[in-house]
């Protein structure tokens, strides 16, 4: 059965169809062709489809697509603008906080929630912030070193954070 669903994703509204037993990872990834966000375990497991839901980071694999109604969707390709990465895009590149990357989508969502909310991060707190976040292949060091850079990156920044 199909429901008519009304939502923004990074800042672009849609008025779309979706099945109902579709989750919103499905619904961004087949319907809206946005494939940043990775689908590693579809249990919320791994955080790879980590998505902010109205600002708050969610795991999409978990998240009904007709749940998306009325909200508002950012995905790791509503981070950088006007073409510009954002911080924490930009020193998870430059730092090595990536590997083989399928868990970067999340990570970086995750991050950027975590630095919205807490511009000056703790190692502890940035820690903390990425716990729902699996890497199998960096052992977090320097995802946790980007993290640091992108917050103090941020505060030393004139622009507001994209």
């Amino acid at each position: 059965m199909k429901h008519d669903i009304t939502f923004t994703v990074n800042d672009e509204s849609y008025s779309i169809a979706v099945e109902s037993h579709h989750n919103l990872l499905r619904v961004l990834r087949e319907q809206l062709v946005l494939t940043g966000t990775k689908n590693g375990c579809s249990e919320g497991e791994c955080g790879a489809c980590t998505v902010l839901l109205d600002g708050e980071p969610v795991n999409s694999c978990l998240v009904l697509g007709v749940e998306a109604d009325g909200h508002a969707i950012t995905t790791v390709e509503g981070l950088a603008v006007d073409g510009h990465l954002a911080p924490i895009q930009q020193t998870m590149v430059e730092l090595g906080g990536t590997q083989c990357g399928f868990c970067t989508p999340g990570v970086l969502i995750a991050s950027h929630a975590l630095l919205l909310r807490n511009p000056d991060p703790s190692e502890a707190e940035i820690r903390a912030g990425l716990v729902g976040n699996l890497c199998r292949c960096t052992g977090y060091v320097r995802i946790v070193d980007a993290v640091r850079e992108a917050a103090r990156m941020q505060r030393t920044s004139v622009s507001p954070i994209p």
